[in-house]
């Protein structure tokens, strides 16, 4: 299974301790390689994209993997997370000889040292996709825990703000979110209309959302035993259960539970653990449990399923939450605007610069969600109005046509990786199966028409190979891309991510 650079921010998985005091010799050295990580970063990323979300960034401590940087306010946590971990980490790399994982501490004024770096410690927080944001671990409230437990096994985090009544609903999910409350409220009748429900669709449009909505229902309005995880926390979990010798009580622990959801399943990689994840979905279904399924992709495109198990999920409903609409957008960013107006009701955002966002953010959900949060952190760092100008300056990154993005190799291959759920060594190997052929020919291919980059230069960056081999690879591609509509739509898919 591949593991992106995101999956290395905040993760939680075996972080090193990182208590120990630093020297001053130590201090010295680590500001001074703080100060050309931040150099590098102004060169990669720009000024503009510097100042508004590095400037405040501090380096805290090294320990020869985990590098531990603060940040001021959780947003700036998030966003640097969700939209600039590559980056990050690549630059850090290149100062931070063996660094493997950053984690991103907000500080707290006059905390200690030791207090920020016991706080620097990773929480188990799930793994995600270059554009599949997590968020916050939630604040638990009297009677909903911010994470699922069945038989003493602990789900990934849920997301407090993730609800029924915070999804918007329009033409593009309305199918999914019906299902989805009708699975929340049927969760332990004896005729269930949708086991398994199947969501997909693309990154940011409200599929886990739709998942945490469900979790917290049915754990606001029953006692059923529902379990939350995400793949990659999943095929974790097995595998420390093999390496412990446990794999039998792993197996045990899904005995007691109601309802099964399962997020980002196109990250389930490995034959064990997909062959494990059959066994105990199909124990479920046919012990009459409710399971939930989340993806990228539809059953029929999951290369790491067998037929059986592709046939077993498509026997509920497969529902898939399309591209948002203009009418949607516009509703989303009022939603969005109106739950930050009930916190602060001095926050007013114009109706100019809404229709601006509806029109400019096309991509998902999350995209709105970030552009509101930008702009609120914005106008309460200067104080001012919100205006079409303020607007257009500060989510420059984000909408498409006021300033062209550059497009860089290492941005297809994130992108591409991310896609088709294969690691970038992979694309970069020797290897010559289909699953890794295929997104390697198409990497190729957007490299010579999003790119300046030779043939020769595309061959190197593609692990080293020879430009005729690229050749092949563009000419193929170019010929399937003419013959196959869908195809054609992959392409187009992956070009909008990559201008994002």
């Amino acid at each position: 299974m591949s593991h992106s650079v995101e999956g290395q921010l905040s993760s939680g998985v075996e972080a090193p301790n990182t208590t120990s005091e630093t020297t001053p010799s130590e201090r010295k050295s680590l500001n001074e390689r703080g100060d050309k990580v931040r150099a590098i970063l102004k060169a990669r990323l720009g000024e503009d994209i510097y100042s508004s979300w590095f400037n405040a960034l501090e380096f805290d401590s090294f320990d020869g993997r985990l590098v531990v940087a603060t940040v001021p306010v959780k947003f700036l946590k998030s966003w640097i997370q969700s939209h600039y971990a590559d980056d990050l980490l690549e630059c850090c790399a290149a100062e931070f000889e063996g660094a493997e994982r950053i984690d991103i501490v907000v500080r707290q004024p006059g905390m200690s040292k030791a207090a920020g770096q016991a706080a620097a410690q990773p929480s188990p927080m799930p793994a995600a996709d270059a554009g599949d944001q997590r968020r916050p671990a939630p604040r638990p409230g009297p009677a909903l825990l911010g994470r699922t437990h069945a038989s003493g096994f602990e789900g990934s985090p849920l997301d407090p703000r993730y609800t029924f009544d915070s999804f918007v609903v329009g033409p593009a999910n309305r199918m999914a979110h019906a299902a989805a409350t009708q699975v929340a409220e049927t969760v332990l009748a004896d005729d269930r209309s949708f086991n398994p429900l199947y969501l997909h669709a693309n990154v940011g449009l409200g599929k886990t959302h739709l998942q945490h909505a469900i979790a917290w229902e049915v754990k606001r309005q029953s006692k059923a035993q529902v379990l939350y995880l995400t793949a990659e926390r999943f095929r974790y979990q097995f595998v420390e259960a093999i390496k412990s010798q446990d794999a039998l009580a792993f197996k045990d622990k899904f005995r007691a539970i109601d309802m099964l959801l399962i997020d980002d399943l196109e990250f389930m990689r490995g034959e064990k653990t997909e062959q494990e994840f059959e066994h105990i979905v199909n124990s479920l279904l046919d012990g009459g449990k409710q399971v939930v399924v989340a993806s990228a992709r539809p059953p029929t495109q999951l290369e790491g399923l067998n037929d059986r198990m592709r046939s077993r999920l498509q026997r509920g409903l497969v529902t898939e939450i399309s591209s948002l609409d203009p009418s949607l957008r516009l509703k989303i960013l009022e939603k969005r605007a109106q739950e930050k107006q009930a916190s602060d009701p001095s926050f007013e955002i114009p109706n100019a610069v809404v229709e601006l966002l509806a029109d400019k953010l096309t991509e998902s959900g999350r995209e709105l969600e970030g552009a509101i949060n930008r702009l609120y952190l914005t106008w309460q760092l200067m104080h001012a109005p919100v205006t079409l100008d303020i607007a257009e300056t500060i989510i420059r990154d984000l909408v498409q046509g006021i300033e062209p993005r550059r497009i860089k190799i290492e941005d297809i291959l994130r992108i591409v990786s991310r896609h088709y759920a294969v690691s970038k060594q992979d694309i970069l190997s020797q290897r010559r199966h289909r699953s890794v052929v295929r997104p390697r020919q198409i990497g190729m291919y957007l490299a010579k028409h999003l790119t300046s980059r030779s043939l020769p230069e595309i061959g190197r960056r593609f692990g080293d190979r020879d430009h005729t081999t690229v050749l092949h690879a563009i000419r193929k591609i170019d010929k399937e891309v003419g013959e196959n509509p869908r195809l054609k739509e992959e392409i187009e898919e992956l070009k909008r991510q990559l201008n994002r």
